[in-house]
């Protein structure tokens, strides 16, 4: 994959803007990643990026000319099927599926905004797709571009050292992850279920799948809000809360 980011803050995504297992994917060459600044693709003499807003108000918007440039330039490095990704408070929650989407393309540019945001004709005429990490603001979108980096970076195959760590993951069936253990057995009183150490693999996968199911409902209940639940993890989900109420 290659990934391109247009950005005021080229600096931050140098080879180390991206750490752990991502890291290691672009340092081997998997992964291709680069920044724009629209700056230098500035034609007055001061490299203008922003302007007041007409109508008055706070703040300044970023100009249209110098990132549509920078855009373009960065799509022309790209493989068809890319897309443009312009980070924002009004864009689609990113969330595992996105990031899934995202994984499966040649590459993608992403557009981090900055001041009061961008001028609407520039949404307009680049932007394939508009995406947000949630109801708050930041003072820019680089931080979410890493955090979306990062999180497709490791969805891109042989970039996980095991395949099944991203399957087994919060989010990626739609359910927050089951609780882990390891060594030693027991530390202040407080013991590893017995059902992880009696070897029995179906067993343990019950109980991974009924952990997660509960453990969803008490922290993220909106995840399984209108999620149409089978049978069996109905039992499951009926018998950790009995559980918990003993």
């Amino acid at each position: 994959m290659q990934i391109r980011v247009v950005t005021l803050f080229p600096e931050r995504f140098g080879p180390d803007a991206v750490d752990g297992v991502g890291g290691r994917a672009v340092r081997e060459g998997r992964v291709g990643l680069a920044a724009l600044d629209p700056r230098e693709l500035a034609t007055d003499p001061h490299r203008t990026v922003d302007d007041r807003p007409y109508g008055g108000g706070p703040g300044m918007v970023i100009r249209v000319e110098p990132f549509r440039s920078a855009i373009r330039q960065a799509r022309s490095e790209l493989a068809p099927g890319s897309r443009v990704v312009f980070l924002g408070p009004q864009g689609r929650r990113f969330d595992q599926r996105l990031a899934g989407e995202l994984a499966c393309l040649p590459g993608m540019v992403l557009v981090a905004g900055r001041y009061e945001g961008f001028d609407q004709r520039l949404i307009e005429s680049e932007c394939d797709l508009e995406l947000s990490l949630g109801d708050f603001v930041l003072s820019g979108g680089e931080i979410a571009a890493l955090a979306v980096i990062d999180a497709v970076i490791r969805l891109l195959p042989g970039v996980l050292g095991d395949p099944e760590s991203a399957r087994h993951d919060s989010f990626s069936d739609g359910l927050l992850e089951y609780p882990q253990y390891t060594r030693p057995e027991v530390i202040d009183g407080a013991a590893v279920p017995a059902v992880l150490l009696a070897g029995n693999h179906a067993e343990i996968a019950r109980w991974r799948r009924k952990q997660a199911l509960g453990r969803t409902l008490e922290k993220r209940p909106d995840l399984l809000a209108g999620r149409d639940l089978s049978a069996e993890d109905q039992a499951l989900l009926a018998e950790y809360e009995a559980e918990r109420r003993t």
